[in-house]
């Protein structure tokens, strides 16, 4: 190994919890730092030191030791941010704040329905229609639900918590407002679950894992308070995978409706299961590396990955701060856009958050979109006939599609560090008091040998992952403006952990199933902030086909 010379004083951070931790391995004990145990901890990150630097760094340890001891003994809450903030924006990008008026383009009228099946799989943007023209209301659309809930999910293992009473009673204040003359949107008396992550007084916030399966937070989310606030109508609280990963909880394992020998994925497993047995016509979710495009894709419905920071996190559990994000899952792209509209916006609870607008107008012409698709991704071994036929399909109605190759300069997958170190960060009593052993997953990909695994992960080198980070988010951008909207496969390539590196919103929309009947799914990808494009293409592919009204037959009753 090549030996490392003149080696500033703050390379000596990043040995002493590898060394610590080599010492007990040894028999050591932990007040005795010795150059040995430097030498041995030297091999992880890679280095090496000669005798005499190991003697001189020996107090130099003690004391960063010291200040670590000091730091645990005061708690500090999940829910307590970093002094330091991801931020997407490249040099010289500002996004538009200008807001305008919105204007979704939705039917005068809408027939109901003479079966309740048949209005549990209707989109939102038709039910808005029904509860404004008063063809139903939202008292009877939110018993509707709340019945399929109490039917379907012991069967997916979908529900945390039913919100009986009061869905119930924000439901009829909806319909005495409607009486009144009071119409707060398209989401007015819209019943509506979120992914148990999400903090709502007097109810439990279990974050899926078993350790807090009790846990009640006393503060409602940001997302949740600006649903309220829109009229949309809060009736559960679905599951997760354990701290935000895969489908398996502390309850069991989330079903996906087509194939109930399948799990849901996740980890917005529940959130994204109810929508497709029309358990609720949307729900909330989350994405940090793919937990909204993934449990969409096997659940076969649309789900929106919003750009980082435009959707506020407050009241939300950490993974991790630099790349947590909240979103819609629904019937439609229209659906994700309505919901969207209301969530956005900065909020002084979150400082992560970016001022910018949301502008999606009916009338702009699709047509006008200059769409790129990554060519590559289209005809390796891995592209399926169910993708190809989306760029048939964009052509046929008439778009133009120009072939785009996803090249970098920079070595993707090492920077994903920064989930690692921020998710063992977040959790970090979680490892030091051994209650990571009550997690049901405890195999080697698991978030506990994870988190014990990222202590060894050096603080210069989270850092150095964030610098290349910012070079990735400089290319990107420049390969995002040539283009409205790109179209990928879902998993082509690594272009899900870039754009959740660099912030990239993503529209992931079902296109086909496998032969075991599992739905498969095909992302639209754009610039930050423009969100508004992903909801036009989306729109208009989604009124080209029809995979998006499919339903899973076990539960179309």
């Amino acid at each position: 190994m090549k030996q490392i010379k003149n080696k500033s004083v703050w390379t000596l951070i990043i040995l002493l919890p590898i060394a610590l931790i080599v010492g007990f391995i040894s028999g050591k004990q932990a007040n005795e730092i010795t150059p040995s145990m430097i030498a041995a901890a030297e091999t992880l990150i890679g280095l090496e030191f000669t005798p005499a630097e190991r003697d001189s760094m020996m107090r130099n340890l003690e004391g960063h030791r010291s200040g670590f001891q000091r730091m645990r003994a005061l708690n500090l809450d999940n829910s307590t941010s970093p002094a330091l903030y991801f931020n997407p924006l490249p040099h010289g990008y500002v996004p538009d704040q200008n807001q305008l008026e919105l204007d979704w383009g939705l039917k005068a009228s809408v027939n109901l329905p003479e079966k309740d099946n048949d209005i549990a799989f209707m989109p939102l943007h038709d039910l808005a229609i029904l509860i404004k023209n008063k063809q139903i209301s939202a008292e009877r659309l939110t018993k509707l639900f709340i019945d399929r809930i109490k039917t379907h999910s012991d069967t997916l293992e979908n529900l945390i918590t039913l919100m009986e009473d009061t869905a119930l009673a924000q439901a009829r204040l909806m319909d005495e407002e409607l009486a009144n003359g009071n119409y707060r949107g398209p989401l007015h008396g819209i019943p509506y679950g979120v992914k148990d992550l999400l903090s709502v007084k007097d109810t439990k916030t279990t974050w899926g894992a078993m350790p807090y399966k009790d846990q009640e937070i006393n503060h409602t989310a940001t997302v949740v308070e600006k649903l309220e606030n829109a009229g949309a109508v809060l009736i559960g609280k679905f599951t997760l995978g354990a701290l935000a990963m895969g489908d398996v909880w502390y309850g069991g394992v989330t079903k996906n409706p087509w194939n109930l020998e399948q799990g849901s994925s996740g980890s917005s497993a529940g959130s994204a299961s109810a929508v497709s047995a029309g358990l609720v016509p949307f729900a909330i979710g989350t994405e940090t590396l793919g937990s909204i495009v993934s449990p969409s894709t096997r659940n076969g419905v649309t789900g929106l990955r919003p750009t980082f920071g435009r959707v506020s996190r407050d009241g939300a559990m950490a993974l991790s701060w630099s790349m947590d994000k909240i979103g819609p899952i629904s019937r439609s792209a229209l659906d994700n856009g309505i919901v969207l509209s209301v969530i956005n916006g900065h909020d002084a609870k979150d400082k992560s958050t970016i001022p910018a607008a949301f502008n999606y107008r009916a009338e702009k012409n699709w047509k006008s979109l200059k769409v790129g698709y990554f060519k590559e991704f289209f005809e390796n071994e891995r592209a399926t006939e169910h993708d190809k036929r989306v760029l048939s399909d964009l052509q046929e109605m008439g778009v133009e599609l120009h072939p785009v190759k996803l090249e970098t300069s920079v070595d993707v997958s090492s920077m994903l560090i920064s989930l690692y170190v921020e998710g063992a960060a977040a959790f970090d009593e979680l490892t030091r008091e051994n209650m990571d052993d009550l997690l049901v997953a405890q195999h080697r990909g698991a978030w506990p040998n994870l988190f014990r695994s990222s202590r060894f992960i050096p603080a210069v080198e989270y850092i150095q992952a964030n610098r290349y980070r910012n070079i990735l988010i400089e290319e990107m951008h420049a390969l995002f403006s040539d283009y409205d909207v790109i179209v990928t496969p879902s998993y082509g390539g690594n272009q899900l952990q870039i754009t959740n590196l660099t912030g990239h919103p993503a529209l992931c929309m079902p296109n086909g199933f496998l032969e075991n009947g599992s739905p498969v799914s095909i992302t639209f990808l754009a610039n930050l902030f423009e969100e508004e494009k992903l909801i036009m293409l989306g729109k208009a592919y989604q009124d080209h086909t029809e995979w998006q009204s499919k339903r899973p037959p076990l539960f179309d009753r």
